[in-house]
């Protein structure tokens, strides 16, 4: 006699054609069977195939977190001055050359002055001709007014009958274009005398003199060349004042210059010597935007690129070069140091991130495995079992590492402060240096 298969019977109650409530009674036994086997298999934690978890951990420390803003500009002298010419004519000497150093008052290049030598002989002899007017002038006005004092007191004395009152009026007359005389001779001198002062300034325009003490960076003159001095100016020496004394412009992004303000100190390196840094402290930073430029970004997957403008602030750096091994015009790569605290307990940033629930669940043999209630669940079952999320402003919530006792996981609140992307600053909470603080986990191998 053959054993009694309890499938053979449940086909053969569905093959003879059995009641519907039968039908409808064996179907939900079947499913309930399955759900509920599905359900222990998702609320059971795994008791095979995984080892105790092997905690990597890094200990809390007393260190060091500077953020900076790298930017590039250039080297220029704090003061720099343009040297020209008023005048126009030809250059007869040239005392300088690029590197020299000059003081106040020296002079750097001599114009022809014949042709303004000669107007001002002719201005100074007309100078002389309006004097030798003038004492005329002055002569004849003293001549008349005596010849109208006689004739003044001769009234007087005749009891008015003479002389007549047609020759007072003439000798009064003469008098007064006497004096306009005069007056018109010492116009002309004054004139004259200004004429002279112009061409004699000018004659002293034609040295050229350095403004200030310093190096002469550029020439732009040679013995012979026509110097025109029309509207503006022409250059013809550059001169730094002090070079010891540099200043360093830096254009920085419209992201960071929020952050830069008066007072920062700075590092940078020039082409020149790769392997030496300089300090740089900044001066001051500009509220006008410098311009804009274009910087391509990435759009989609398919390798679209989209174009976005970059504003520019400038910033001005003080530089020190007592060795005088900065030139202006050199490039310089600037890191400005925007925070900087020494001294601070800090942790890795991978013990902020750290979950011990999440961790745990890396490497047990179902946590790829999707079964049916996972699926059917909220989020297709990317939850770990028994964890349901942390509400916002709860206790779980807040920040926190962990750290180990008797081999588990204990969590310790903190108050995280500024970040390099690699070290956090712990500014408040129970956290001491030394604590060691669980970063990851080592997934254990199945037996």
């Amino acid at each position: 006699m053959k054993p009694h298969d309890s499938s053979e019977d449940l086909a053969t109650i569905v093959a003879s054609g059995a009641s519907r409530p039968m039908r409808k009674w064996v179907f939900l036994t079947i499913g309930t069977a399955l759900v509920g086997g599905g359900v222990f298999y998702f609320m059971t934690p795994d008791k095979k195939g995984a080892k105790q978890a092997d905690y990597v951990t890094e200990e809390a420390k007393t260190g060091r977190i500077s953020l900076i803003v790298t930017a590039a500009g250039n080297l220029a002298p704090t003061n720099q001055i343009i040297v020209g010419s008023e005048l126009s004519g030809t250059a007869k000497e040239v005392m300088v050359d690029t590197n020299d150093q000059v003081k106040k008052g020296d002079t750097l290049a001599k114009l022809d002055t014949s042709k303004l030598d000669q107007q001002t002989e002719r201005s100074r002899a007309a100078l002389l001709a309006a004097k030798a007017r003038v004492s005329q002038a002055e002569a004849t006005l003293a001549e008349t007014r005596a010849a109208l004092a006689r004739q003044e007191e001769l009234l007087k004395i005749s009891g008015g009958k003479t002389p007549s009152r047609a020759t007072m009026e003439t000798s009064r007359a003469t008098v007064s274009r006497a004096q306009a005389d005069l007056e018109s001779a010492q116009a002309t001198v004054t004139g004259a005398e200004a004429e002279v002062r112009s061409f004699e300034s000018d004659l002293a325009k034609t040295v050229i003199r350095s403004p200030v003490d310093g190096i002469v960076l550029s020439r732009s003159i040679e013995v012979g060349q026509t110097v025109a001095a029309s509207f503006t100016a022409p250059t013809l020496f550059t001169i730094a004042e002090d070079l010891k004394k540099m200043e360093l412009l830096v254009n920085v992004s419209e992201a960071d210059i929020g952050r830069i303000e008066a007072g920062q100190t700075a590092t940078f390196s020039v082409d020149a010597w790769p392997a030496r840094n300089y300090t740089a402290k900044v001066k001051k930073v500009a509220f006008g935007a410098v311009g804009t430029g274009t910087t391509a970004s990435s759009g989609s997957s398919s390798g679209n690129a989209s174009a976005s403008s970059v504003v520019t602030y400038s910033t001005e750096l003080e530089v020190a070069n007592e060795d005088l091994s900065l030139r202006p015009g050199m490039t310089a790569t600037v890191d400005i140091a925007i925070v900087d605290k020494p001294d601070i307990l800090v942790v890795p940033n991978a013990a902020l991130r750290f979950d011990p629930v999440a961790a745990t669940a890396i490497g047990k043999p179902d946590a790829t495995k999707v079964t049916l209630v996972q699926s059917l669940s909220p989020g297709g079952g990317r939850r770990w079992r028994g964890t349901p999320p942390p509400k916002a402003g709860s206790a779980d919530s807040a920040p926190k590492v962990w750290t180990l006792k008797n081999g588990e996981p204990s969590a310790i609140n903190v108050t995280p402060g500024i970040t390099d992307g690699r070290l956090t600053e712990i500014s408040g909470g129970n956290l001491t240096a030394g604590t060691p603080l669980i970063i990851s986990i080592k997934p254990p191998k199945p037996e």
